[in-house]
């Protein structure tokens, strides 16, 4: 389909640092019709001081206060196991994605030849991660939340002068808050950025439900990311703001209908109507029998179903008209 929106399977750290887990997730993404998954690669070394504080609905989510470091070290994946992940994705013939929060994180996706990369909304200012990465990356996803627009500029034009196409950059519109509420959303910064960029746009979806999706690909959203999980109730700092299978098969569902219902930018009749149309519309026809030489006037003439005569758009060109022939009472009137 043209306009098809890219989805993003975003399984993040849902995997809970199990390699298995993280394969029923990749199970799951495929099942619902999703283009990518993607995972977060990071050493949590690089990526957080010990001491850090957790984010409030992390802590709420896990049940307790903690560090961010003691929550990222938990799911921490070796370098194994993203080769492992990648092997898979490829055998169930799905594409692979993740975030590197790190140098070293980004350096592992690069030899591993993962060249389509999605920027995590934290990194957006993080200038020498931004520089290094335009060099090799083919594609970039990157993801704005708690972004100003002068901060979203920035990032593309480290991005662009680094060496990338603006062309293979996609902004996606976010809010960081797990989950976000409805308020917070704010769609129509997403054309904002789109316009003022002249750049493709998508959303990156922590809301609960269907209904941002639906709007954001009504809006122009070339691209849709959205957490999954296998089970809400499961203990993690995403899995309560993540779609359970059944939901996410169902979301996929409704951003594909979307798309069908956004069709084109050309107003015509579809094949089925022009079906329909022949029994709807009327022609005109002959109201009681008119002889040969008789003028047409609306006193012998009427519009009625179906199509196939004279549309009645041109009554006013048949009206005072001599009739070349007779006409039986609801026969079509023809002028030759």
């Amino acid at each position: 389909m043209k306009n098809r929106t890219i989805v993003i399977a975003e399984i993040g750290v849902n995997h809970n640092g199990n390699v298995t887990l993280a394969k029923k997730l990749i199970d799951v993404a495929k099942k619902s019709g999703a283009d990518f998954v993607k995972f977060q690669t990071f050493k949590t070394e690089n990526l957080v001081c010990k001491n850090t504080k957790a984010a409030k609905y992390q802590n709420l989510n896990l049940k307790k206060k903690t560090s961010q470091y003691n929550i990222l070290k938990k799911l921490e994946l070796t370098d194994n196991d993203f080769k492992t992940l990648l092997k898979y994705s490829k055998k169930r013939k799905i594409g692979f994605l993740s975030s590197p929060f790190d140098l070293d994180s980004l350096e592992l996706l690069l030899r591993l030849k993962i060249f389509d990369i999605k920027i995590a909304s934290g990194e957006i200012t993080h200038y020498i991660f931004l520089k290094k990465l335009a060099k090799f990356a083919k594609r970039v996803f990157l993801s704005t939340g708690m972004s100003t627009i002068e901060e979203v500029s920035k990032a593309i034009n480290i991005l662009v002068k680094g060496g990338m196409n603006k062309k293979n950059i996609t902004i996606l519109h976010c809010h960081t808050n797990y989950p976000t509420e409805f308020k917070e959303v704010n769609l129509r910064a997403m054309k904002s950025i789109e316009r003022k960029f002249n750049i493709d746009v998508g959303y990156s979806d922590h809301t609960i439900g269907e209904e941002t999706a639906i709007a954001a690909v009504a809006l122009g959203a070339k691209v849709i990311e959205k957490h999954i999980t296998l089970s809400k109730k499961m203990i993690g700092p995403d899995h309560k703001a993540s779609m359970e299978p059944s939901s996410f098969i169902k979301y996929v569902k409704a951003i594909r209908n979307t798309e069908h219902l956004m069709g084109s930018n050309i107003k015509k009749p579809t094949k089925n109507e022009l079906k329909i149309r022949k029994l709807v519309r009327k022609s005109i026809i002959a109201k009681k029998p008119i002889k040969k030489g008789e003028l047409f006037s609306s006193s012998n003439l009427i519009c009625k179903r179906p199509e196939g005569g004279i549309s009645p758009i041109h009554w006013d060109k048949i009206i005072g008209k001599k009739s070349k022939k007779d006409f039986k009472v609801n026969q079509f009137i023809r002028l030759k």
